[in-house]
């Protein structure tokens, strides 16, 4: 480990002073330090054969062509300080490439100008989504998982949340992010596609990617993404890191990303998949050597992690997830960021050494194309090392095409189609044609329609419009939007101010996924027998601001990650509340178990005559007490609001007898806000 770390330390140094102006020798220096080491990756076990005689370098494709396939590894504001996030952004929109923001938003005044993140990484849709951040994204990523925390997501310890992060990813400052796994709306690979439907729906001009991570299996997921339409399959390596995880994720997460790369390349080659992709892979990746390698194995598209950081000044000092990085690249501090000294143009010095590094040897191998050699497996053999324990390895299996005399290959890379395979919402289409240049233009527009429950994603076109053209202020124009029937999955997601849903009938799972302003009211159909339930699981999954009135009960993890919506409704089922960070919901019904698990911020109010709701409650972080004076008043127009727009009984029983219903609230906040407030009383007295 202390000679690793040595070398590290001097291959970093050589590639700072190659980016500084000391040119593409002094590059070369530094690429051949990686490229000739000792064995430390599977990578340097192989050996490349040429395809033919060389062939001169002016007719190689030029660099530009290959810098258009590099993207940064997802590296958050957050884990990385807003000044080294935006030098990355800037460098890789200079060279035509994609800087990707990672999980946790991006700031709204970076839209439209250089520093804007070309790839917008959305997790399952939480931590900072909002419609403006779907809007100006050219690729959507969805991390299904991460290569040093697989299965885990993204980690940033409570003290890099500092209050600019915190109101980026709409929660409290101090407290430690941890992306749930994404069980909460991907629970099967439909649920995926659901996912991936919704964000063609929000934003028909980007791409969408998923990220998945490099483990044994990865090739049967990345199968069903392609069967999914997501646009890219990326493969996470577990090398690197994060500018967050501690190092117990990094050092025992993930594999290679060569074995999850062939594998994922196999699989898509045996199943006639792989030309409606392109794979993009990250993990460690640092020379032309490694780019050249990685696409030999499959691969279209690169990500650079690590090196995009050593290239903006990273020391390597490794205490990232600490907040004290000495030259301000992976902290939140002030005193530290002004330390910060890196330049974009030193990040592109880096991309254009490696992108030479790759023309060059494509001419030595006879090639004029990157596109040529993906998924060239048979240029590739292993390389006997004289290391008795490397060359045991068999390393035939990473070789393998996938392909068969029963089942050969008809693509083994991506093929472009035109148009891009898109599914499309007809309703969702129809109602942002009807309804948009009214809401653009100022006008107020009063629209009807039956639906379906083949009808998904419906309000997503418009509301991601309006954050388009308005950011998150409210459009010039108002749309009442009347609907009958029942509305397919994720109705009313990532809606937006100015927007009023009003259904009469039933919705499936996802109502308000990300909502981000506006208003959607559920109501029963006039022949409901009484006591419906209205609402399928994980509604306001993400929600940022808007409000929800349902007259009657949801299903389970109502509100999930709540960051703002306000929403009131007459039942929900297990783990109502759960990780939500902002926003107020009142239950006026029954409450499932497992309540308010892992929150950190907003209110839930229940309704609770009997005395049972209590016992629901995980109180590992919540304290229910009754509503104090000024949070019966908001209760009280609430509850108002909700029987004037929905008909509600129940809202109009508890209005007739409204001391007695007052009574019967419970409020449940987090902890810690429940602390801080007796904390301040203390001191004021």
């Amino acid at each position: 480990d202390g000679a690793e770390m040595k070398g590290s330390k001097r291959g970093a140094h050589l590639l700072q002073q190659a980016v500084k102006g000391g040119g593409f020798e002094r590059y070369r220096h530094f690429a051949s330090l990686v490229n000739e080491r000792p064995p430390a990756a599977l990578r340097d076990l192989l050996e490349i054969r040429p395809a033919g005689g060389a062939v001169p370098l002016d007719e190689v494709e030029p660099a530009a062509d290959i810098l258009a396939r590099f993207s940064t590894a997802a590296m958050s504001l957050g884990s990385l300080s807003p000044e080294a996030h935006e030098t990355l952004a800037i460098a890789l929109n200079r060279v035509g490439g994609r800087s990707n923001c990672g999980e946790g938003g991006e700031d709204p005044a970076r839209f439209g100008t250089e520093k804007s993140s070309a790839i917008k990484q959305v997790a399952s849709g939480r931590f900072g989504v909002t419609p403006a951040y779907l809007a100006n994204a050219v690729e959507l990523q969805i991390k299904m998982a991460q290569g040093s925390k697989p299965g885990e997501g993204g980690q940033l310890p409570g003290h890099k949340v500092s209050a600019e992060i915190a109101r980026l990813r709409h929660t409290q400052p101090g407290v430690a992010l941890i992306s749930p796994p994404p069980h909460h709306d991907i629970y099967s690979i439909e649920d995926l596609a659901q996912l991936v439907f919704d964000l063609k729906q929000a934003n028909p001009e980007a791409e969408v990617s998923v990220k998945l991570v490099a483990e044994a299996g990865v090739g049967t997921i990345a199968a069903g993404v392609v069967k999914s339409l997501a646009d890219v399959v990326m493969i996470s390596g577990a090398d690197g890191g994060t500018g967050a995880s501690p190092l117990s994720s990094i050092k025992h997460g993930g594999g290679p990303w060569e074995l999850g790369l062939a594998e994922t390349q196999q699989a898509l080659v045996a199943n006639d998949l792989r030309s409606r992709c392109k794979v993009r892979v990250d993990g460690g990746l640092k020379t032309g050597r490694d780019v050249l390698l990685a696409a030999l194995l499959g691969a279209d598209e690169f990500g650079f992690g690590t090196a995009a950081l050593l290239a903006e000044g990273c020391l390597m000092v490794r205490t990232c997830h600490q907040d004290n990085c000495p030259v301000g690249i992976a902290t939140q501090r002030p005193d530290l960021r002004a330390k910060f000294t890196g330049t974009p143009d030193m990040v592109v010095h880096y991309l254009e050494y490696v992108a030479t590094e790759v023309r060059e040897l494509l001419a030595s191998l006879g090639l004029r194309r990157l596109d040529d050699a993906v998924g060239r497996v048979d240029l590739l053999a292993q390389r006997r090392t004289g290391d008795p324990r490397a060359d045991r390895l068999d390393l035939s299996p990473l070789l393998a095409t996938g392909a068969d005399e029963d089942h050969p290959a008809t693509a083994i890379r991506f093929v472009a189609s035109d148009p891009i395979q898109r599914p499309r919402s007809e309703l969702g289409d129809q109602v942002f044609e009807d309804a948009w240049p009214g809401l653009r233009d100022g006008d107020l527009v009063h629209l009807s329609y039956p639906i379906t429950n083949t009808e998904r994603s419906v309000g997503a076109r418009l509301g991601v419009a309006v954050g388009k053209a308005f950011g998150s202020r409210p459009p010039a124009g108002r749309a009442r939007i009347e609907l009958q029937g029942t509305a397919g999955q994720s109705f009313g997601a990532f809606l937006a101010p100015g927007i009023d849903l009003r259904l009469t009938g039933v919705c499936n799972d996802y109502v308000g996924k990300g909502m981000g302003g506006g208003r959607i009211v559920v109501r029963p159909p006039d022949d409901d027998a009484g006591d419906p339930v209205l609402i399928g699981n994980t509604a306001l999954y993400g929600a940022t601001r808007g409000e929800l009135f349902c007259a009657g009960r949801a299903g389970e993890r109502f509100a999930v990650r709540n960051s703002g919506a306000t929403a009131v409704v007459e039942g929900v089922g297990d783990h109502g509340g759960e990780y939500m960070t902002g926003g107020s919901v009142i239950v006026l019904g029954p409450v499932g178990r497992n309540l308010g698990a892992g929150m950190t911020g907003g209110e839930l109010f229940l309704h609770d005559p009997d005395g049972d709701a209590l016992e629901q409650l995980n109180d590992e972080l919540v304290l229910a007490r009754r509503p104090d004076e000024i949070e019966l008043v908001f209760l009280r127009e609430m509850i108002v609001a909700h029987a004037e727009l929905t008909g509600s009984a129940v809202a109009g029983d508890l209005l007739e007898d409204w001391d007695r219903a007052a009574a019967a609230f419970w409020r449940v906040a987090p902890r810690a806000e429940v602390a801080a407030i007796e904390q301040a009383h203390e001191g004021t007295a």
